[in-house]
């Protein structure tokens, strides 16, 4: 179900209340206010200097979003040529493009044609498109050592994540559940002495959001 054009708004760091575009497109579904200040909230100890993808930006919402609040750079990559474009001029109007670079196009072959690694992904297809299983090969060799990776679906989907990668967190709404992993450095068996964010509690806690 597409909803109408409207505005979101950043709400965190340097671009704290910028707002943002969002088109009456179909499959847009921007990450809402409250995933994304518990999402913040997990990543606020990993995104100084961090190297950030946004996979299927969208509004560019989580991209830009890792940016304010002090990622070193982010690719957010777009399918749709007029979101790009808005996504371009989003960034020219905050900082010139100097942290943040768009690619406009598929993104599972900008994945398998690029050798640039990351720290934090973002991964939020459009539900209907069934996207999570076949975007996960082509993301797994872009990840840097000890990655994190944010996956939102619908709460009856298994987005079919990696065996050997660790739930760090996860919270769910009436209709998303997000969850945030931790991709060992060293394979399946670097899952199991992966020590817990000493700041953060539990390595696999729940937020639960009306």
């Amino acid at each position: 179900m597409n909803k109408p054009a409207g505005k979101i708004r950043l709400i965190g760091g340097h671009w704290r209340g910028t707002r943002l575009d969002v088109p009456a497109s179909p499959g847009l579904r921007p990450t809402g206010d409250r995933v994304r200040e518990t999402l913040f909230n997990w990543l606020m100890p990993y995104l100084p200097g961090a190297r950030v993808i946004d996979v299927f930006a969208g509004t560019g919402a989580l991209g830009l979003e890792a940016l304010s609040r002090g990622a070193a750079d982010a690719v957010l990559i777009e399918r749709d040529a007029a979101l790009a474009s808005s996504l371009r001029g989003t960034l020219g109007r905050l900082d010139g493009g100097a942290r943040g670079r768009v690619v406009q196009g598929d993104a599972l072959a900008w994945l398998a044609g690029t050798a640039e690694t990351f720290d934090i992904a973002f991964v939020d297809p459009p539900f209907a498109g069934g996207l999570w299983t076949r975007v996960w090969p082509a993301l797994a060799p872009r990840l840097a050592p000890d990655a994190l990776v944010h996956v939102e679906s619908p709460t009856d989907v298994d987005p079919g994540v990696p065996d050997h990668w660790a739930l760090h967190r996860e919270g769910r709404t009436r209709e998303v559940r997000h969850a945030l992993y931790r991709v060992p450095a060293a394979g399946p068996a670097a899952a199991a002495t992966l020590d817990p964010d000493p700041a953060a509690g539990e390595p696999s806690s729940r937020c639960e959001n009306p």
